[in-house]
């Protein structure tokens, strides 16, 4: 009776122990990749540029001389240094040099432009916004060169990652994954299912959640990061249940498991 008893509870501390063979799944991210049409993602990624972004713009021709009186207060000796895709905890990673004056957008959309007055942004991408400069520009300049970049836009990273913290995005592209991976990924406690994203634009507050295993999250709005976007990756049910425990209980277990397996050895002799 004695030996029925403690088969049965060496079994059930095996099979405690055991592994999930299918739990390695719950990490993988977009899991149904090859049955996803990516229809969503290209227009998604236009990001218009917002009050309270900074640029740097520069304008350049063959006869330099002509475009100064346009890069008015700057010389080629300044420049302003971002970390392109990189955040505060890693300042080193991905520096990169960005030269030209530089212009915030006030709350109106304008920003105040030498030679060419106020400028206007509203709904307007970079590249949008650059084209609309040089033909500006051209009436006074023979062919010339616009640069237009974004200096601050950022993007928060919370929750259960690596990293948690701020990343500045030089290029002002990047997507949810990017960001993800700059805050070193998800730990294995993080809810890759449900991933909440805050979005500020146009003065107006927005969010919704995004599932990383599921592949048709590239055609979410919230794929594409936006300036000031906010990701907070809450814990799983692993976490709660492990942080409700006994800091003991893992000891406690495996305190037992040992117990039951040299009981059952010492009663297995014994009937030798």
């Amino acid at each position: 009776m004695k030996g029925k008893i403690l088969a049965v509870l060496l079994a059930v501390t095996l099979v405690s122990c055991k592994t999930n063979p299918n739990a390695h799944n719950d990490l993988n991210y977009m899991q149904n990749i090859e049955n996803v049409a990516i229809e969503a993602s290209a227009k998604n990624s236009q990001n218009t540029i917002q009050p309270g972004d900074q640029l740097i713009i520069l304008i350049t021709a063959k006869d330099m001389d002509v475009v100064k009186p346009f890069n008015q207060n700057y010389s080629s000796s300044e420049f302003v240094q971002t970390n392109a895709l990189a955040g505060g905890n890693t300042p080193n990673q991905g520096t990169v040099s960005v030269s030209g004056p530089s212009y915030f957008v006030d709350a109106n959309g304008d920003i105040d432009f030498p030679i060419l007055g106020k400028l206007n942004t509203t709904n307007k991408t970079l590249v949008e916004f650059k084209d609309e400069l040089r033909n500006k520009a051209s009436e006074f300049i023979v062919n010339p060169t616009v640069n237009v970049r974004h200096v601050n836009f950022k993007v928060t990273v919370l929750g259960e990652v690596n990293r948690q913290g701020d990343y500045t995005i030089s290029n002002g592209q990047a997507t949810i994954l990017n960001a993800l991976g700059l805050a070193g990924d998800l730990t294995m406690y993080g809810k890759r299912t449900d991933v909440l994203v805050i979005r500020s634009e146009n003065g107006k507050i927005t969010h919704g959640r995004v599932n990383l295993q599921d592949a048709n999250l590239i055609n979410s709005p919230y794929y594409n990061l936006k300036q000031g976007d906010a990701i907070i990756v809450s814990a799983n049910n692993t976490k709660d249940i492990t942080s409700k425990q006994n800091p003991n209980t893992t000891i406690i277990l495996s305190a037992v498991s040992i117990g039951v397996t040299a009981i059952a050895v010492v009663v297995s002799l014994f009937k030798k």
